[in-house]
């Protein structure tokens, strides 16, 4: 599967990263196709694409704030968990965004 999304906190640093981290190597892992765009302090970093949205099965927003161009993502299958969410159990997450499909 192809799956992307965002992940972003109120400071846009620590939480938002390891929770990019952990997103990619779990998704990786299980054999996915995954690319995650931060949010935060900084702007956007790792933007995603207008192709890379398109293409992907399930998007996954892990944040704790409203998602920076949110109208991108319009007509795709969104599973939104708190920022804190991947880095606890990205397993759980990436499996219960597969569910919705």
């Amino acid at each position: 599967m192809k799956i992307v999304g965002v992940t972003a906190c109120p400071t846009g640093v620590a939480h938002t990263n390891m929770a990019a981290k952990a997103l990619v190597k779990t998704g990786e892992k299980l054999g996915h196709t995954i690319k995650i765009e931060k949010q935060g302090a900084l702007g956007i970093q790792n933007r995603l694409t207008k192709q890379e949205i398109e293409e992907a099965d399930v998007v996954i927003f892990a944040v704790e704030q409203k998602v920076r161009e949110e109208e991108r993502f319009a007509g795709k299958v969104i599973h939104k968990v708190p920022v804190a969410a991947p880095i606890k159990n990205g397993v759980k997450v990436i499996e219960d965004a597969l569910a919705l499909l």
